[in-house]
């Protein structure tokens, strides 16, 4: 039987799901040795001189790029790599990739066991890469909530001197804003031990030690620290979603606003749940997000359901801010209630 078999316009074949299968982590991988950035800075690579500077073997790094070019990213030129038609747009949505592939692949692998009930007790059902993740999250904050977050920041009407950062990640935000704003002091707070690592040993390397500290901490069930007591903002980036069902969502909003006593800005930022797309419409990334949550058990509400949830946990939404470039990315700005 042949694989290669002519179908309509618009139909993927078997072989296009195969082959972006392939694909995916490659991406990923390329992003991860230097190649993207290389192809986007100087619009050409060469395999062998590439593979002798990064000290990688250069048959299994052609291997990378004829994955790449079977979907468009790359074209092959003998040992001369190009861009490829859908180069910019992939090299704009690199961390996602990142997301899905390295950091999320062993969940999305092993699917098969993740949905069987049996097998979804406790916390730790199911793996993923907590450092690629944090990266992931990193770059696409920079790529696709900065913007808006900034836009944000700039409209706030009150002063603040200490901020912390729920699921601070690889503390980037943190570090972004005390380089903004002189003196600010940062507090980060993570569920991964390993995270922490990774963002300690960056605010020392970029000499900001002594503004900003990382604890972990579960911040679904936060409880008043003596450090929080003169937190004036607070953030929460890709992983307000982690709050939820809905009434642990209500509950750790109320935890937040009694562990922040002085809080004047809530800035919360997340991916919503999309709503009335066709299945082969669905954009880029809310199809991984969705289902890699599901998968984990975590529950992915929408802005509407977000909406409900704010006065009865103690907060006003006062603003609503959408993005243009990542379906479904909503920034809400809230004020303590009382």
């Amino acid at each position: 039987m042949s694989t290669f078999v002519e179908k309509e316009p618009g139909v993927r074949s078997a072989a296009d799901i195969f082959n972006s299968a392939v694909a995916a982590p490659a991406i990923g991988a390329a992003w991860e040795l230097g190649a993207l950035e290389d192809l986007h800075t100087e619009r050409e690579l060469d395999v062998d001189a590439f593979a002798a500077k990064e000290g990688l073997d250069p048959v299994a790094t052609m291997a990378v790029f004829a994955a790449l070019a079977s979907v468009g990213v790359v074209d092959r030129a003998g040992r001369r790599i190009l861009p490829g038609p859908v180069f910019d747009e992939v090299y704009e949505t690199k961390p996602l990739f990142y997301w899905l592939c390295q950091g999320s692949w062993e969940l999305f692998v092993n699917m098969q066991s993740v949905v069987k009930a049996e097998n979804r007790v406790g916390d730790e059902f199911y793996r993923r890469d907590a450092k690629a993740v944090s990266r992931a999250s990193r770059a696409a904050n920079a790529t696709f909530f900065d913007p808006l977050f900034w836009h944000v920041m700039d409209g706030l009407k009150e002063d603040f001197s200490v901020v912390a950062d729920l699921g601070s990640g690889s503390g980037g935000r943190l570090i972004q804003i005390a380089n903004r704003y002189p003196g600010t002091r940062g507090i980060g707070l993570d569920i991964s031990g390993a995270t922490i690592e990774m963002s300690t040993a960056e605010v020392a390397r970029v000499d900001l030690a002594d503004r900003i500290s990382f604890q972990v901490a579960d911040v679904r069930s936060l409880e008043p620290r003596p450090e929080f007591a003169d937190v004036e903002l607070l953030t929460c980036f890709l992983m307000g979603h982690d709050l939820w069902p809905r009434e642990n969502c209500v509950d750790s909003l109320r935890r937040l606003r009694a562990a922040f006593p002085k809080v004047k800005r809530f800035v919360l930022g997340d991916t919503v749940r999309s709503q009335n797309i066709p299945d082969d419409k669905m954009p880029i990334f809310s199809l991984g997000f969705e289902v890699g949550h599901a998968l984990m058990g975590t529950y992915i509400p929408t802005a509407e359901e977000w909406g409900e949830v704010f006065e009865e946990g103690g907060w006003r939404c006062v603003d609503r801010h959408v993005s243009e470039a990542l379906a479904g990315t909503t920034i809400f700005e809230l004020e303590s209630v009382g």
